[in-house]
């Protein structure tokens, strides 16, 4: 069997360089990804359960670090609407399919409790820094905690049910993805129950809740403005050059 050593050679460079594009690529927000560029953010918006337990632990719900509420009481002083919007830190891209395959927001939202016989003891807690691993179906965040929790980085609070409208990233336009049927895992549970406090009705109110909202990721895309290259700034120098040449010969 006789082997071509030239093309053989040329086939594994293609090769290499088909290795070297493919894989996973981190856009920041504003960041440049195939001549795109992206902007956006999460949007939480807590189930009507959960926020029936906030009402019942008389637990105030604020925006954490940068993030937006929209936070509403009725008359009676019980939740009617409660979102928080935190804006896109980061997406990690599949560079073959264009597939957002991990999502990062910065700030959260802080739940604080009062002390409240046979609810709460008191406390709070902070879920910041949501990441969404798509393939997975899990979502992550940072919980800053009371009563002793501190800080604990990468919990995974919820398990995602359904993802809607999970499509490749094709070129500019605007980009809607829905995470709903949000349920909380047990270890967020039990630290989320120290950080707030929760006596015997608290944690009953919690532990009642399954489904606990939805997360709705906007990604906006735009073209990148497009940059000379170094060559068309040589030129426009030369230009430059050439004009005051002819001014200083007049």
């Amino acid at each position: 069997m006789k082997f071509d050593i030239k093309k053989t050679v040329i086939a594994a460079s293609m090769f290499m360089t088909l290795c070297a594009h493919a894989g996973s690529v981190t856009v920041n927000a504003g960041g440049t990804y195939k001549g795109l560029t992206f902007n956006g953010g999460d949007t939480i918006s807590f189930s009507t359960d959960l926020l029936g337990a906030f009402d019942t632990g008389k637990v105030e719900l604020s925006p954490f670090n940068g993030a937006v509420g929209d936070i509403q009481k009725d008359a009676d002083g019980y939740y009617s609407q409660g979102a928080v919007m935190a804006p896109l830190g980061s997406v990690v891209m599949d560079d073959t399919t264009n597939r957002i395959v991990r999502g990062y927001s910065h700030g959260g939202s802080t739940q604080t409790a009062p002390a409240l016989r046979s609810v709460s003891s008191g406390g709070y807690v902070t879920l910041s820094d949501l990441w969404i691993d798509r393939g997975a179906k899990v979502v992550h965040a940072t919980l800053i905690g009371g009563n002793g929790v501190g800080t604990i980085n990468d919990v995974i609070v919820w398990n995602v049910a359904n993802i809607a409208d999970d499509l490749p990233i094709t070129g500019v336009g605007n980009y809607t993805t829905t995470f709903s049927g949000l349920t909380m895992t047990q270890p967020a549970f039990d630290s989320i129950k120290k950080s707030l406090g929760l006596l015997s009705l608290g944690t009953s109110a919690f532990a009642g809740i399954t489904d606990y909202g939805t997360i709705t990721s906007r990604l906006t895309v735009t073209a990148t403005p497009s940059i000379p290259e170094p060559s068309t700034y040589a030129l426009m120098g030369l230009g430059l050059v050439g004009l005051c040449l002819t001014a200083r010969r007049r």
